[in-house]
């Protein structure tokens, strides 16, 4: 795919932010074009930054084998994570700014440290991290009836939106990722159910494989950097009213209302 056709993908899903869901972007991108995908993301990441929008992270999106089930695809991705995306623990995400959202319980990082090198460990990120944190990705797609394929999360910033931290972020060392088991509810009902071994098999390894993937494009992971390391169970839809709710044990909880 030539570049102009990369810029006419970005400007179609810039446009259904405020237009609405397009149709899946197959005229432009192979499914499995990774690498146009991609390009796509960075014509829109670039775009925004211009526009005064400022990266506080990333996100690993695709890490649990439950979500790659439920989108049909089998690894995993990453997104920019922009300063206004982060909604206060306990805040309100208005419909109005949504498509059709979707939610996701997570465990995030806060960076203490660099992480530069195209080879970073696990144990690396282990020793970078400031602070863990409860978290609820908002996903969205401006694809619509999310009928995605991974080429089209991918260019759509890996369908990212919305995100919540726990006010409250714990210190690593003594956390047991592993098993840390993930409870989802919305209006009182359990909707989700999840334990850290879901990203990738460890939390640390999902920021791992990010940590990788961006140092070998040039774009490092940095100190005060907030770090998504992918959902923990399914994904659920979500309503306008709902209140959602998402505990993961010994780290945290944290919360948001979807409505007016």
């Amino acid at each position: 795919m030539t570049d102009t056709t990369h810029e006419v993908m970005a400007r179609r899903l810039r446009e259904a932010y405020v237009s609405g869901a397009v149709p899946p972007l197959r005229d432009g991108l192979d499914p499995v074009d990774v690498a146009g995908a991609y390009a796509v993301q960075t014509i829109n990441t670039r775009f925004w930054e211009a526009q005064g929008r400022r990266i506080v992270g990333r996100k690993a999106g695709l890490t649990a084998k439950a979500v790659q089930t439920q989108l049909g695809v089998d690894q995993p991705d990453f997104g920019v994570l922009f300063e206004d995306m982060r909604i206060p623990d306990g805040g309100l995400l208005a419909p109005a700014k949504c498509l059709q959202p979707k939610a996701e319980a997570e465990i995030a990082f806060v960076l203490g440290a660099d992480l530069p090198s195209p080879g970073t460990t696990s144990d690396q990120v282990a020793s970078a991290v400031a602070t863990v944190h409860a978290a609820i990705e908002i996903v969205d797609s401006r694809i619509a009836d999310w009928k995605i394929t991974f080429a089209d999360t991918v260019a759509d910033n890996g369908s990212s939106a919305f995100f919540v931290l726990s006010d409250d972020g714990r210190s690593l060392p003594g956390l047991d990722l592993w098993t840390a088991g993930m409870v989802m509810e919305i209006n009182g009902t359990i909707v989700s159910t999840g334990v850290g071994a879901a990203a990738l098999g460890h939390p640390l390894n999902a920021a791992a494989w990010l940590a990788r993937t961006l140092a070998e494009r040039g774009e490092p992971l940095k100190a005060g950097d907030v770090l998504l390391a992918g959902a923990l169970g399914p994904m659920v839809a979500l309503q306008p009213g709902d209140q959602v709710r998402a505990s993961v044990g010994g780290i945290g909880v944290c919360s948001f209302h979807y409505g007016d």
